[in-house]
């Protein structure tokens, strides 16, 4: 798994999620002010990992995006649009509002000095762009007191290698 986020649970518990979630849904429509999270799309080619993130209803002020220590945060705040007092009855009340927060755990290899987010028509996009991974590297052994010396592994390093080797007896 890429990453990992507190929304996604195992889809083994397929039925279970899905009786949560409209136990969840149905009790946060009925308190005021209840926490509710954004649906996320998350995809990644070779080059970056994007996320878009439907955020209608609330403004780009609203919103902050932060990435620290291998998490990326959405926080934001969509405020209750409902008006109490003039003579309208609410019989049904479907849209979410109140504060909310979704992370997600960045895999290994991205650039996180170099995301960047846009807000357009509803939609936050976050891309997150990929950076080369460290190669592995291959720890000389130094001869009689000598320095060792570090080496990156490839073509080259494997030739000094082969160069160097001694032939062992085996008896």
């Amino acid at each position: 798994m890429l990453f990992e986020t507190s929304l996604s649970p195992l889809p083994v518990f397929g039925l279970r999620r899905e009786m949560n979630r409209l136990f969840d849904e149905t009790v946060n429509r009925t308190t005021p002010g209840a926490a509710w999270a954004p649906p996320v799309d998350v995809t990644e080619n070779d080059r970056e990992i994007a996320m878009s993130i439907e955020i209608p209803g609330v403004k780009a002020e609203d919103v902050e995006v932060t990435a620290d220590n291998g998490m990326l945060t959405v926080r934001g705040h969509k405020l209750a649009e409902r008006k109490e007092g003039d003579g309208t009855e609410y019989h049904l009340v479907e849209r979410s509002y109140g504060s909310f927060t979704r992370s997600f755990r960045l895999p290994k290899g991205v650039d996180d000095s170099a995301i960047t987010a846009n807000f357009a028509d509803g939609v936050l996009d976050v891309r997150v762009p990929k950076s080369a991974l460290p190669q592995p590297r291959k720890i000389a052994i130094g001869k009689n007191g000598g320095t060792p010396s570090t080496q990156v592994e490839g073509k080259a390093s494997s030739e000094k290698m082969q160069q160097k080797s001694v032939p062992v007896d085996h008896k």
